[in-house]
């Protein structure tokens, strides 16, 4: 017998499982609006937000401790940048974000961690409103075909209001 589903007003079922929107943060607007987007699509499907803050790796430095200094430095402000965005998600929503600090490439992190994390549901990337898009969407978009998740882009010329509207 197949199984039937009704409209619960877009929570989600006891026995489903629960929708992940996964956010990469920076201290970009395209963040800012890609982390409103999951966070209003996660309150309206039942779902969640996992925010990943991404260090980047640093070239080498020929003093070992004037390196390790500035790697500490870029992960506490990756920290604290994806700390008070989780506040705000916590603050206007109600949910509570998972949190993940990461250093390396980019894209790399991003794979590895939807390896690691295969509830994710959704990758959710802002776009910049000129130009290129930026980078995680220029490498996700040219390899759609081995993502384990939706690819979801929010436009960088959309308003808080636009957002509201279609999450």
């Amino acid at each position: 017998m197949d199984d039937v589903r009704t409209d619960t007003g877009g929570a989600a079922q006891a026995d489903e499982p629960q929708r992940v929107y996964l956010v990469i943060m920076d201290d970009t607007e395209e963040a800012g609006r890609a982390l409103r987007f999951a966070a209003r699509r996660a309150v309206h499907t039942g779902g969640t937000v996992h925010i990943l803050a991404l260090v980047p790796k640093q070239e080498f430095v020929v003093f070992g401790g004037i390196q390790a200094t500035i790697e500490a430095e870029a992960r506490e402000r990756a920290e604290q940048l994806a700390i008070n965005a989780a506040g705000s998600v916590t603050s206007e929503s109600g949910l509570v974000p998972q949190i993940a600090v990461q250093t390396g490439i980019g894209p790399n992190v991003v794979r590895d961690y939807l390896t690691a994390h295969p509830e994710v549901s959704a990758l959710v990337l802002g776009a910049a409103p000129e130009g290129n898009p930026g980078p995680l969407i220029s490498h996700f978009t040219s390899h759609l075909g081995q993502l384990p998740c939706v690819l979801m882009i929010v436009p960088g010329t959309i308003d808080e209001r636009g957002i509201d509207s279609f999450s």
